[in-house]
């Protein structure tokens, strides 16, 4: 927090846009909730002053004794919560799906969305690894996908765009036909060369014929 200007320096020297940060949470435990929500306000504080457009969200814990059908309303109630603190920040708030969380499969999205009115960033891996289909997905929450994340995805493996199966013409068409303006991210969560890994997502993008 006290290198703001040495950020700054380097988003302006490189041409760089501050997209978003990512944070999240427990959010289903009543008694570290505020302590959770104390923190996140104070990242999208920052977040802002930086100058960033969105505040994405992951979490949602998971039992040692399962998932309660209780941890959804939780969860939702307490993103409700966040996507305040997000947009009197004047940033964009939305809920990333993600492995690991009790948001995994198309049912347990269902279930968090129909509790919370924030936004959705879907992670296309995510979806799929987690049992979904990306294109179904996207085309299900188009109205509120305000933020994406691409990656491509094949037998439980994160690879670079190209390198799996995911239908990504499909996706970007869809986000077209809805007039949709926000950013795409093209990410990867780990890869053995990264650079080589972000040419490759990104000579796939530029053959895609769209």
């Amino acid at each position: 927090m006290d290198r703001k200007e040495e950020f700054s320096a380097w988003m302006r020297e490189y041409g760089l846009f501050f997209v978003g940060v990512y944070t999240g949470g427990n959010f289903i435990f009543p008694e570290i909730l505020e302590e959770e929500i104390a923190k996140i306000e104070k990242v999208a504080k920052l977040a802002s002053g930086l100058g960033a457009e969105h505040l994405v969200i992951g979490g949602g814990a998971v039992r040692s004794n399962g998932i309660q059908d209780e941890d959804y309303i939780l969860l939702g109630k307490a993103l409700d919560r966040i996507a305040e603190i997000a947009e009197s920040n004047h940033l964009i708030p939305s809920y990333h799906p993600h492995m690991g969380t009790c948001v995994e499969t198309p049912e347990q999205l269902d279930r968090l969305m129909s509790c919370t009115s924030i936004n959705i960033c879907p992670d296309t891996a995510h979806i799929e690894a987690g049992g979904g289909d990306p294109v179904e997905t996207v085309r299900k929450y188009i109205g509120r996908i305000r933020y994406i994340h691409l990656k491509d995805y094949e037998n439980g493996t994160f690879l670079p765009l190209g390198k799996g199966h995911q239908k990504f013409a499909e996706i970007i068409n869809l986000l077209k036909e809805a007039d949709y303006s926000g950013w795409v991210t093209v990410e990867l969560d780990e890869y053995a060369d990264p650079l080589e890994g972000a040419k490759i997502s990104r000579d796939y993008l530029r053959k895609l014929d769209l």
